[in-house]
């Protein structure tokens, strides 16, 4: 019996030969879900299946938190949309009767799924690298996707640069192979001749425009959007590696890396609403574990900002690129 907070994905669920709740939300809006209509609805009609965006896991498994709520008959939670915040996916594991287990799938329109992970699995070691700013851990590839890593260039490549594919550890682009990947896009030849390369067998492979590496175990890390990246100082910085190491301040509810008047700037939502002293506080301690990181310290500028843009369809890709334009309104 599934809850599909993503309305595409309920199509899913006639083929599988699962049951569709409908859920009592808005479903452009996730992070603005009422978490005791869904509670109700899980609950009424003995839902074991939850596909919801980082947001909508926010916003449940923090309730469940706060109510002490345990979802008895949710045997599983799939998250997708973008990469789901460590404090969310444990709320979200702990509102889950035992077994109960939360995934995080990786991929895109045009190549879905790439990877996938059980939350459950991330151990000690995974989490403390995630929080140090070495990215996050979205899985192994599902069989049989084949996942290479090539060096980030923003002109197209019409072959796949084999002999110049990156070694373990070394982040560059991902590119796919696999049976969900798609040839080309509709009438649109300069994005197909951006995204897609072949290899030598003929064989297309899409280029995901995201950023990260291929660790020991074969396990992806990703880092960020490559068109989002910062170029400074001689080191490029990938958006997801920073936050996530910023985020883990306690006052932070999340951060955004962008670039303005020159700059590398971050810029930080808080949890609450500070007084300006106490902001000038969060400022100070944000420029300190700039200057504390051997790779991050090129950031000096720490902005403010009520609440991020994000995307409509899951409330959890950050927009950016308006806040970049924001920033550079507030330094020029």
């Amino acid at each position: 019996v599934d809850l599909p907070t993503f309305p595409p994905f309920a199509l899913f669920d006639p083929a599988l030969g699962m049951t569709t709740v409908v859920p009592w939300m808005d479903p452009t809006r996730p992070a603005k879900a009422n978490p005791d209509l869904l509670i109700q609805s899980i609950e009424r009609f003995g839902v074991t299946n939850v596909f919801g965006s980082p947001a909508l896991l926010r916003v449940l498994g923090g309730h469940a938190k706060r109510q002490g709520r345990i979802l008895a008959n949710v045997r599983r939670v799939i998250s997708a949309g973008a990469a789901v915040p460590l404090d969310a996916a444990q709320d979200m594991r702990a509102a889950l009767p035992p077994g109960g287990k939360v995934f995080s799938g990786y991929g895109a329109t045009e190549c879905l799924p790439v990877s996938c992970v059980e939350l459950g699995e991330l151990d000690e070691t995974v989490i403390a690298q995630t929080r140090a700013g070495h990215g996050i851990c979205v899985g192994k590839p599902i069989a049989p996707n084949r996942v290479a890593v090539m060096p980030v260039r923003d002109l197209p490549e019409d072959r796949l640069p084999e002999d110049e594919l990156l070694p373990t550890g070394v982040a560059g682009e991902f590119v796919v192979h696999g049976p969900t990947t798609t040839d080309a896009y509709w009438q649109r030849d300069a994005q197909t001749r951006l995204a897609k390369c072949t290899d030598g067998e003929g064989r297309v492979w899409h280029r995901m425009g995201d950023a990260g590496y291929l660790d020991e175990h074969g396990r992806l890390w990703y880092c960020g959007r490559k068109s989002q990246r910062l170029e400074l100082g001689g080191r490029t910085l990938f958006p997801d590696q920073v936050e996530a190491y910023f985020n883990t301040h306690p006052e932070v509810f999340r951060t955004a890396l962008v670039a303005a008047a020159g700059k590398a700037v971050l810029c930080v939502e808080t949890a609450e609403r500070p007084a300006r002293q106490r902001r000038e506080r969060i400022r100070t301690d944000l420029l300190q574990m700039a200057r504390s990181h051997g790779q991050f310290d090129v950031i000096d500028a720490v902005l403010f900002h009520r609440a991020f843009p994000v995307d409509i369809r899951h409330n959890s890709k950050i927009g950016r690129e308006k806040l970049a334009s924001w920033a550079e309104g507030q330094l020029s």
